[in-house]
């Protein structure tokens, strides 16, 4: 059998999965420093995956880590919302699709 490397963060029910289907998972524990650092490739790499597909499933797992770099941090998801919902009565939103091209 051949042993595929991914060396990457994972969900936390991958290497039960990966039980289920008769291989052997090798994994460790990030420590808080790394796994801050891993959550921030893996938002590149959710992020990278919608713009190939487009897809409600990859902006879901966009969120998924957004989620739990909020989490990381210290933040709860409602002061993720709190902040959000003040930066847009702020700024407004996107849903006029304004595209500036230059001010004078």
């Amino acid at each position: 059998m051949s042993t595929a490397e991914y060396h990457k963060l994972v969900r936390d029910k991958i290497p039960e999965m990966i039980r289920e289907q008769g291989e052997t998972p090798v994994f460790r524990i990030l420590e808080q420093e790394e796994y801050l650092k891993e959550l921030d490739r893996k938002l590149d790499e959710e992020i990278r995956e919608y713009q190939e597909d487009k897809s409600l499933e990859e902006l879901a797992d966009v969120l998924e880590v957004m989620l739990a770099i909020c989490k990381a941090r210290g933040y709860s998801e409602q002061e993720l919302r709190d902040v959000y919902e003040k930066k847009h009565a702020k700024r407004g939103g996107f849903e006029e699709r304004i595209y500036l091209i230059s001010k004078e």
